[in-house]
């Protein structure tokens, strides 16, 4: 089985602040990962990325929420794109961004 993208999209919320989402299911779960998806979700704001969730090999499931890296535990795809979008409504919350 070849990789096969599920979901790539690029959301421009304003002129400073998108959404990317990337999400392939592949032949075998990447180094740090115990399932078949390999991802990465980035809501980026002036320029900086705020707040992403990954899988980069070897360091397995985490999200980053500013500064802060927590690891992350993945259930289903549905589930990683439910919690990135609390993320960001919990970032903008925070940081005052309708």
């Amino acid at each position: 089985m070849k990789a096969v993208a599920l979901l790539r999209t690029h959301i421009a919320f304003s002129e400073t602040a998108f959404a990317e989402l990337v999400i392939w299911k592949i032949p075998k779960p990447v180094a740090g990962s115990t399932h078949s998806f390999k991802y990465r979700l980035a809501y980026v704001v002036g320029g900086v990325c705020v707040v992403r969730y990954d899988n980069e090999a070897g360091k397995g499931d985490h999200r980053h929420f500013g500064a802060e890296e927590i690891a992350y535990l993945f259930q289903t795809p549905e589930k990683l794109v439910a919690d990135f979008e609390h993320d960001m409504v919990r970032w903008n919350r925070e940081n005052r961004r309708p």
